[in-house]
């Protein structure tokens, strides 16, 4: 059973070998169960792109200057619809996966996404145990969604927001998106119990780093952990550069400048985040006043613990957020393929897979992306 491998850009005119073609054997599932790829990492998460569209423009994502009046979105057919989403991550539970995040772009611009969490929440691993939902979301719908969703049976919300300060979080949204309503969708999720909620600002030197302590002030005690990630190199067309990373480690010291801190173990297998607890009067952590994490990539990568494949808006699957090249499953699914033979050819990409950008982005040589551009994160969620 074998799957393409091709460049993202190229994705209206590349053909996927026909189902039974043999690229490659599939390996053995461990007795464990668990699938692993070359360097021993078990798949465990699968973040699905569920629309490549997003309502705002955010310059370190989708910026304007590319993704404009004239930009030429996925065609509604080249989309996959819910019920092969479902199909697929049904297939990605019998090989491991336990969390299924929804992404995007944005995903709650697309219509009845509801209808698509209710299809996902009925699954089951196969020892009966439901799946952990979760959906990662810039918050712009989320105040009319959140009970909706909840009831579709939506576990958990993540929401982007990069600042407090409605001029600088206008200027990176570059829609003229205000904070209040992404605080009020906050607050909504909160009251639909969609939490515990997570908070993730992207740190870019130079434009809202003076936003790192508000930001803390205001989530701290109220039950969200506030995540900071660096400015990271996705895609291929925002911009990024190496003297705009504010490094995870300085804003930790940032913090601690104000807030006692204490380190705490991950909460689970591959997690992106260095998670730090803030302490009472005793020096401990303090369950109460909570926690806030730093996502480096860029400075202190995790290729090492990485246990996610991203499914892209239009059926291909990504084994990387830096990729250039994604595997045709959309095609398998139109075609005649029957679930053994997709499920087949879903482990022998995992257990194939190398990659390790982030662990390797200093050697790269740097015409690297002029040779082969990444996919834009909007295609495949972050």
């Amino acid at each position: 059973m074998g799957t393409a491998t091709v460049s993202y850009s190229a994705r209206r005119s590349a053909r996927a070998p026909a189902p039974g073609a043999a690229a490659w054997v599939p390996l053995p599932v461990p007795a464990d169960g668990l699938l692993r790829d070359t360097r021993g990492r078990a798949l465990h998460d699968l973040r699905i792109s569920v629309t490549d569209r997003c309502n705002f423009r955010c310059t370190y994502c989708m910026p304007k200057e590319v993704f404009g009046a004239s930009h030429q979105f996925l065609p509604h057919a080249e989309v996959l619809s819910f019920e092969e989403i479902t199909r697929l991550a049904r297939l990605f539970v019998d090989v491991g996966v336990r969390k299924l995040r929804l992404t995007g772009g944005e995903p709650l611009v697309r219509k009845n996404v509801e209808g698509l969490i209710e299809q996902l929440a009925a699954l089951r691993a196969p020892d009966g145990e439901p799946l952990d939902i979760t959906l990662t979301t810039n918050g712009s719908l989320l105040e009319r969604k959140a009970r909706a969703l909840a009831q579709a049976g939506l576990k958990r919300v993540t929401v982007s927001l990069d600042s407090l300060d409605d001029t600088v979080f206008q200027a990176m949204n570059d829609v003229g998106f205000p904070v209040r309503k992404v605080l009020a969708g906050i607050d909504a999720a909160q009251a639909a119990g969609l939490g515990p909620i997570k908070v993730n600002m992207v740190v870019k030197r130079g434009t809202n780093e003076h936003e790192i302590l508000p930001m803390a002030r205001h989530f701290r005690g109220r039950g969200i952990t506030l995540r900071f990630i660096e400015f990271m190199d996705v895609g291929a067309t925002n911009g990024w550069r190496m003297n705009e990373v504010l490094p995870g480690a300085d804003i930790i010291r940032l913090l601690q400048a104000e807030f006692p801190l204490v380190p705490l173990q991950a909460s689970a297998p591959g997690e992106t985040a260095e998670r730090w607890g803030y302490a009472g009067a005793d020096g401990r952590h303090d369950p109460a006043l909570g926690e806030v994490g730093v996502i480096c990539s860029v400075t202190h990568p995790f290729c090492g613990a990485c246990n996610r494949a991203r499914l892209s808006t239009d059926g291909r699957l990504f084994l990387c957020l830096f990729a250039t090249q994604g595997h045709d499953l959309r095609r398998l699914l139109r075609g005649s393929a029957d679930d053994a033979q997709i499920g087949e050819a879903v482990k022998g990409i995992w257990q194939g897979r190398t990659d390790r950008y982030s662990e390797l982005r200093a050697s790269l040589p740097p015409d690297t992306e002029k040779a082969a551009p990444r996919v834009e994160m909007s295609y495949i969620g972050g």
